[in-house]
């Protein structure tokens, strides 16, 4: 927590001749699409434990460590949950691990802490959770660097990677975030994701990510057995959820980021001048706010591959499953104080310096409320007159295809049958400054 003096309303606001009663009115508008979606999770996953063939190989009471990441996938609770039963059924022993590289602090505790804050506790899995920083060198890459594995899954018979198969924040490769990476940088933890980040930013993730996944599905001292993959719609629910053996793994992760790509949501219109932003967070994404939404990556010179033009983005909060981790904040130009002073700055800089980039840490113009930032964006967006300025404000990334838009993004969208636009409405503002229309309405 942070306390630091700002500038006030009255003295930021009376910066240019914009006024509150300028701005246009506002709707909603939300992206129509028919995804595809799982019907039973349970179900599916029962069917993706089966198609894992050395997992029926195992022999009563083998432990099997089931691993469970930071990001806030929708069904993953139920999937984890569910092949906890599935495997105890079988006469397994297994428990659940935190594979999340630095994530947490990069300590134990803190791990287990946001596992909770996902939904994934001892007592939501009935499963013990295992959680431990400590790994050890089970393989080199070819330039011989170490590659690391978790104590805690050598120690068990039997290795289930789970994970969301989708396109990754910084990077573009035929293997970008899914169960390969889980396996590199989840049972990597914080030593292995450093020891990978900095090997990648010298050869690319695109190669060191993949390289290190088979040298770790080759080990013989890592016990993976397979990977259960979900691809998600673009509405964060399941479209498929899929058992895939190791020696499978790196050729069908492939096929599955396809169809995750295909599925992947977007913000309605390719062009703003100013995104509102409710929340970023290590549950909605990795870097706090999804690149490929937002079209900033600023990682490493990488460029975006879908870039929406959007001149500013101001952010109003960091979610509570953060736990003050702000990392994507330097992909804002403006940050409410709020947010600023919820910031876990050791939490983040953990974070960051495992990454190895500090852009995305870097501190943005700090605005003291909603109502200042929309007057700043007078003077910072090249369109003077609020009243023709293209504005959007989403919740967060995950959700990018419902947004409240200005009246010119309005016009633009009248009439395409892939959008629906509810009715048109004046912003309201509390005496704080506090926007208090909601998205929906």
């Amino acid at each position: 927590m942070v306390e630091l003096e700002f500038p006030g309303r009255e003295r930021l606001e009376a910066v240019n001749d914009a006024s509150l009663a300028d701005l246009p009115a506002f709707a909603t508008v939300r992206t129509v699409t028919d995804p595809p979606e799982v019907d039973d999770v349970p179900a599916a996953t029962a069917a993706a434990i089966a198609e894992i063939p050395a997992l029926s190989d195992l022999p009563r009471g083998a432990e099997v460590a089931i691993t469970a990441g930071s990001r806030g996938i929708h069904d993953m609770p139920t999937v984890l949950s569910t092949a906890v039963e599935e495997l105890r059924d079988r006469g397994l022993e297994p428990f659940v691990m935190p594979a999340m590289g630095s994530h947490g602090g990069a300590t134990a505790e803190g791990q287990v802490e946001t596992l909770a804050s996902l939904g994934v506790t001892e007592a939501s899995m009935d499963c013990e959770i295992r959680s431990s920083m400590a790994v050890e060198r089970v393989a080199e890459d070819p330039n011989g660097e170490p590659v690391y594995a978790a104590r805690d899954a050598l120690d068990a018979d039997a290795v289930l990677l789970a994970n969301r198969v989708k396109l990754h924040t910084d990077y573009r490769g035929p293997i970008e975030s899914g169960l390969c990476k889980m396996a590199v940088i989840g049972l990597g933890k914080h030593r292995g994701a450093e020891n990978m980040h900095n090997a990648a930013i010298a050869r690319g993730f695109d190669e060191v990510v993949p390289e290190r996944a088979e040298l770790l599905f080759e080990a013989d001292d890592v016990p993976i057995v397979g990977g259960i993959a979900v691809v998600e719609n673009d509405r964060e629910r399941a479209a498929r959820v899929e058992g895939v053996p190791v020696e499978n793994l790196p050729e069908r992760e492939e096929e599955l980021l396809e169809r995750s790509a295909d599925l992947f949501p977007s913000l309605p219109v390719e062009q703003l001048d100013f995104l509102m932003v409710d929340e970023l967070g290590k549950n909605v994404s990795g870097t706090g706010m999804d690149t490929n939404v937002v079209g900033r990556v600023r990682f490493h010179n990488q460029p975006a591959v879908h870039a929406p033009e959007i001149t500013r983005i101001y952010v109003r909060s960091v979610t509570e499953e953060s736990h003050g981790n702000a990392i994507g904040i330097g992909l804002a130009d403006f940050v409410s104080r709020k947010l600023l002073e919820s910031v876990d700055f050791e939490d983040m800089y953990v974070n960051i310096t495992t990454s190895g980039e500090p852009e995305r840490s870097k501190v943005p113009f700090v605005v003291p409320c909603d109502a200042t930032a929309f007057v700043l964006a007078a003077s910072m967006t090249g369109v003077p007159d609020l009243s023709e300025m293209r504005i959007g404000r989403i919740r967060n990334t995950l959700e990018p295809g419902t947004m409240l838009a200005s009246e010119p993004v309005l016009d633009e969208l009248e009439g395409r049958d892939d959008v629906e636009i509810g009715p048109r409405r004046r912003l309201t503002f509390d005496d704080d400054g506090r926007l208090t229309t909601e998205i929906e309405g």
